[in-house]
């Protein structure tokens, strides 16, 4: 059996969607307490490291498998752009530290892949050098001399083939992968043992093995919203979701596709809210329904007169941390108790809500993995 192990986890995406595919998680590392909480309560096997800047990759369990999504305020557009040179976004350069000391201690047969997520801000930020320095520093896991060139624009799926050794990005969208989220996100694979890369991230699903027998069906996310803003109705009611504009204000945006924006975890943003609302109260937006929406903060992200009023008359509730779960591919309640003994703890809702926000939409990763256990079984 393949083995993982998972730098900046979070609350487990990457191990979860490993054990979806035959691959077992080993060890993790994470510094923040409640995420932290929440994996050690599902995978009470697998080994906690703490902070990564502690962490000698020549030190631990070698395992075939790297992931990490690493800190992307510094490369998303939604944040200050302060690039890899940013202190969250620089810790990049801790992971492959890791993945180079094992690799080194283990005579280069550990890591056999990597698989790196970010936002699609990485493309651009530093006018495209920090996606270009992202590749390379990983390549040279393998090459040490290799260099890789900067085009005057990053595409969305691409690959890089050394000696002996490859990459290959793409650029994903959870909504293509069954959850009702547009979630893109910049997936990076790296096969240090040969050219698999390429067919890991862009070989159809439907010519792989099928890993879902013995799983479990997963609930419909839409579906449960739906049911949530208090039943079907009649007349001219519809079920859909306000979505408050992304800095304040008292502006009003409401969306007419079937799909949440991004879920998020920063203060900035909105927080999603869903209501009934009829085509007198919005017109123009009669024969749609709104998507969904999640992120830290306050409803409204500081417009609080909009909400009340709009929750006065419509009837409009939060999104709750059980629907952002599902947006998200995660099981119900997954964040919902920590680690504490045998009765465990409760994670409260904002906690909650951040947590989801800063992992990853387990379906696309996936995905990734499922595609790196086809290639290379055990």
């Amino acid at each position: 059996m393949l083995t993982l192990g998972s730098l900046f986890d979070g609350i487990g995406g990457f191990p979860l969607a490993a054990m979806r595919v035959g691959i077992k998680p080993v060890w993790a590392s994470e510094i923040e307490e409640v995420p932290m909480s929440i994996t050690k309560r599902h995978f009470p096997q697998m080994r906690h490291l703490g902070d990564i800047t502690k962490i000698c990759g020549g030190e631990i369990e070698p395992v075939d498998v790297i992931t990490f999504g690493s800190p992307c305020q510094d490369l998303s557009v939604a944040g200050k752009r302060a690039g890899l040179g940013g202190g969250r976004s620089g810790l990049f350069l801790e992971a492959v530290r890791i993945i180079r000391e094992m690799r080194e201690a283990t005579g280069g047969l550990y890591p056999t892949f990597a698989v790196w997520e970010n936002v699609p801000g990485a493309f651009t930020s530093n006018k495209g050098e920090d996606f270009r320095t992202v590749a390379e520093e990983i390549a040279r896991a393998a090459q040490p001399e290799i260099s890789v060139i900067r085009p005057k624009k990053w595409p969305n799926a691409g690959t890089v083939v050394g000696k002996g050794h490859s990459l290959a990005w793409r650029l994903l969208d959870a909504r293509y992968w069954g959850v009702p989220q547009r979630r893109r996100r910049i997936f990076l694979v790296a096969d240090f043992a040969g050219e698999r890369a390429g067919e890991i991230l862009f070989k159809p699903e439907s010519l792989r093995r099928d890993f879902e027998e013995g799983g479990r069906a997963r609930q419909n996310a839409s579906a449960y919203v739906t049911a949530g803003t208090g039943g079907a109705g009649g007349g001219q009611d519809l079920h859909g979701l306000i979505v408050l504009n992304d800095q304040g204000g008292n502006s009003l945006n409401v969306e007419s596709a079937d799909i949440a924006p991004t879920l998020r975890a920063e203060t900035h943003g909105n927080l999603p809210v869903v209501c009934t609302y009829t085509a007198t109260s919005f017109g123009q937006y009669a024969e749609g329904v709104g998507t969904l929406k999640a992120s830290g903060g306050d409803l409204g992200g500081g417009s609080e007169t909009i909400v009340a009023f709009l929750a006065r008359s419509l009837g409009l509730r939060r999104l709750t941390p059980t629907e952002c779960e599902r947006i998200q591919g995660f099981p119900d309640d997954w964040t919902a108790w920590g680690d504490c003994g045998a009765g465990g703890v409760k994670i409260s809702d904002t906690q909650r809500y951040r947590a989801l926000g800063n992992s990853v939409a387990v379906p696309c990763v996936e995905f990734v993995l499922g595609g790196i256990a086809t290639c290379h079984p055990h």
